[in-house]
């Protein structure tokens, strides 16, 4: 069994596709297919079933598929660490991030890392706190850059605290509250809100504080997005609440403090499995302590 076999399933497991498949390797069709097919008879088993419409995962092939990418991931992080030992940063680098984040200029970090480190593939995902946690804890992503309250524990992952910032009150410009420089979460208990959807860490934090103060609030409108938040939030559909540095950025809106808002602490969490040669050289560029090669 060779990893590039391996490499060749997960790509038609991912893509549902031997054409697509094929033209992610960078091979042509006939020649990923005979690789697929020589698997299945040195494996006894059927990866895939083939109709003229689609391409699915048999039984067998939903067992092989979480032991092939553990594999694939140990032998680049196998090569990944010999050439860290002679001084070479290379190998992957995925990152995950909420996109709210303040504490770090994600974008011009990973212009500098990429500029430093060429030969490290760089890729991005951007989610909620939880679901980034647990990719990190599974080894798919390398780091994270999380904003969760006050209260909140991080298990199954290592971290560091990066900053924290308390969240303020976003209206429209036209909004009566506009013209307030403070106010209290029982005064915003009557407004309408834009807001995270609900079991978010995002949402959560803000949840709990009108919980804590005895308040409930109607959250008319859910996104995922934090800047069509804003959007809507400048239309005059709804207030919201934010980071203060988050909302800084943010054009065509009022800011407003309020009195006993709950604070963000955003973190950045890696695997406690270690650190990759790159992550442990992005984190360096950035000022988190740990050592440059675990």
């Amino acid at each position: 069994m060779e990893l590039q076999q391996m490499r060749y399933v997960i790509a038609v497991a991912e893509t549902n596709s031997f054409t697509r498949a094929a033209e992610r390797c960078l091979v042509v069709q006939s020649a990923l297919s005979h690789q697929v097919a020589r698997l299945e008879r040195e494996l006894g088993a059927r990866l895939f079933e083939r109709t003229s419409r689609r391409v699915r995962l048999t039984p067998a092939g939903e067992a092989f598929l979480p032991a092939a990418r553990q594999c694939l991931e140990a032998a680049e992080r196998a090569t990944a660490e010999v050439a860290a030992a002679v001084g070479v940063v290379r190998g992957r680098l995925a990152v995950g991030l909420i996109p709210t984040v303040t504490a770090v200029d994600i974008a011009g970090a990973l212009r500098d890392f990429h500029e430093r480190y060429p030969d490290v593939r760089i890729s991005l995902r951007v989610g909620a706190s939880d679901e980034l946690t647990h990719q990190v804890e599974e080894g798919d992503l390398d780091v994270a850059f999380l904003g969760l309250p006050t209260t909140a524990r991080l298990d199954g992952v290592d971290s560091t605290e990066l900053t924290r910032d308390r969240l303020v009150a976003v209206v429209a410009p036209g909004h009566p509250l506009a013209g307030e420089t403070a106010v209290d979460l029982r005064r915003l208990a009557r407004e309408v809100f834009v807001d995270l959807p609900a079991g978010t860490a995002g949402r959560v934090q803000s949840d709990l504080a009108f919980s804590a103060a005895g308040l409930s609030r109607d959250v008319a409108y859910e996104v995922t997005n934090a800047d069509f938040l804003a959007r809507l939030v400048g239309q005059g559909l709804g207030i919201a609440m934010l980071p203060h540095a988050f909302v800084r950025r943010l054009a065509g809106v009022t800011t407003i403090e309020v009195t006993d808002a709950p604070t963000r602490v955003e973190h950045v969490v890696w695997s406690r499995a270690g650190r990759t040669p790159a992550a442990s050289a992005f984190l360096a560029a950035l000022g988190i302590p740990g050592p440059a090669v675990e």
